[in-house]
């Protein structure tokens, strides 16, 4: 099967106004994803949703001229969460579901998401298929004069969203009471996060929600909680949520100003949801990078962890697999299929607030369930090549995993979104373990110029 040239790990992805990002080939992405999903005489739909990016404009537009000259109606959302875009894909009964945004990347970059009807994203194959249209000839399936589509904003799709989210909180809960930030970095849920928040009755303290076009995602978000642990420890409030600038992810932090990453949401929506009896397959999905702690800890219930390739879509394809109904990343993608069929930062923070607001205990002592194993992180940058099959990095990554052999894991694999070599290595001794990362990270680098 050829491999894909356009889309990633999460759709097409990269700085905007450059390959794959110009308005010529989001057009042609819209024309091929457009005469894809056309199937059937009904008038065909598809409903568009965006972040605060600047280039958000120039890529709707592309789109809206693809899918309408393939005669598809557009609905456009203006700023909204990647999540509330699946879910209003299957609520509208539209025939394709577009989310643009390049999710955490800074704001010059941009991307698309595509989503079937059902709301899931698209397989590979149905990628393979849109880039094989568009590299032989679209106008055979242009629209004639008469079948053009025609394009409308749609007012009440935050409206919609919100009082979905609210509908997943427990009935019988509230948040009175409840003092809570919320960091929506300056991204696609400055507006509707903080109300469902509010309307559930706590009482909140916003920040990140100024977008400029610029300043998504900038010191601030799920990749830069540190604004978001400031204010809580600024306004002594009982918790901290911070997305990311689709709202797809999310990190939060205890009254401490303490981080609860996505491997301690895992751990306590599991027990939660354990002792309900809503838990289903007997455990959750995690990643190759969720830590060795969450194993232990889960393992002490009884409960599993099934481990996926990082990327939402192979945690969800397990999920699938296994019938389990919790899974995610320790970066803060966290899937619960009983409401989403995407990672929901505001429905998983929900589900936290859920449990303290039940348990009445601290969040210090609710959300921290476990301590994790040590884990050591580079993120190494390279220009040019493969540095993964270099031999000097291959015959490295063979020796660091024999030192560490029995007493921890490495983990080293290629960004699927940026040119970048991820290397973790967790285990008991972090003096090892940062000695083992620093070295081969040298070596990658070389390999890398």
């Amino acid at each position: 099967m050829t491999t894909r040239k356009l889309f990633g790990t999460d759709g097409v992805r990269g700085p905007a106004n450059s390959h794959p990002m110009t308005p010529e080939i989001v057009m042609k992405v819209g024309m091929a994803a457009g005469r894809l999903f056309t199937r059937g005489e009904h008038r065909h739909r598809v409903v568009i949703g965006k972040d605060t990016r600047l280039s958000g404009y120039m890529i709707e537009s592309a789109l809206v001229s693809g899918f309408t000259a393939v005669g598809m109606d557009v609905f456009q959302f203006g700023p909204l969460p990647t999540p509330a875009v699946a879910m209003l894909t299957r609520s509208l009964r539209a025939d394709l579901g577009v989310m643009i945004s390049a999710s955490h990347n800074p704001f010059h970059d941009n991307g698309i998401k595509l989503f079937g009807p059902d709301g899931n994203k698209l397989s590979d194959e149905m990628e393979q298929k849109i880039e094989a249209l568009m590299a032989n000839g679209l106008e055979k399936g242009l629209a004639p004069p008469h079948r053009l589509g025609r394009a409308k904003r749609v007012d009440d799709s935050q409206a919609r969203y919100i009082e979905f989210v609210k509908g997943t909180f427990p009935k019988q809960l509230r948040l009175d009471g409840m003092r809570v930030v919320i960091d929506c970095a300056n991204g696609a849920a400055y507006k509707v996060a903080p109300e469902v928040l509010w309307e559930l009755g706590a009482e909140v303290f916003k920040i990140g929600v100024s977008p400029d076009g610029f300043n998504i995602n900038q010191d601030c978000g799920s990749t830069a909680p540190e604004a978001m642990r400031t204010k809580v420890r600024e306004m002594r409030a009982d918790f901290g949520i911070a997305l990311d600038g689709d709202a797809d992810r999310v990190v939060m932090a205890d009254e401490k100003g303490r981080i609860i990453d996505g491997d301690q949401i895992l751990a306590l929506i599991a027990r939660s949801w354990s002792k309900s009896g809503d838990l289903k397959g007997g455990g959750v999905v995690g990643t190759v990078m969720s830590n060795m702690g969450l194993d232990r800890f889960l393992a002490g219930m009884k409960l599993k962890l099934a481990r996926a390739p990082v990327g939402d879509r192979y945690v969800i394809e397990q999920m699938r697999k296994g019938g389990f109904n919790v899974g995610g990343e320790q970066s803060g993608h966290i899937i619960l299929s009983d409401f989403s069929t995407t990672g929901d930062g505001l429905i998983a923070a929900l589900q936290v607030l859920a449990v303290l607001a039940a348990d009445g205990k601290p969040a210090s002592e609710a959300a921290r369930l476990y301590e994790p194993m040590p884990q050591v992180l580079e993120n190494v940058q390279f220009r040019n090549g493969s540095p993964l099959e270099d031999a000097k990095v291959k015959s490295q990554i063979e020796a660091s995993t024999a030192r560490l052999n029995g007493k921890g894991r490495l983990i080293v694999r290629k960004s699927g979104t940026e040119r970048v070599i991820r290397i973790m290595a967790e285990g008991e001794d972090e003096g090892e373990l940062r000695d083992v990362v620093r070295g081969l990270a040298e070596i990658v680098r070389e390999a890398g110029i």
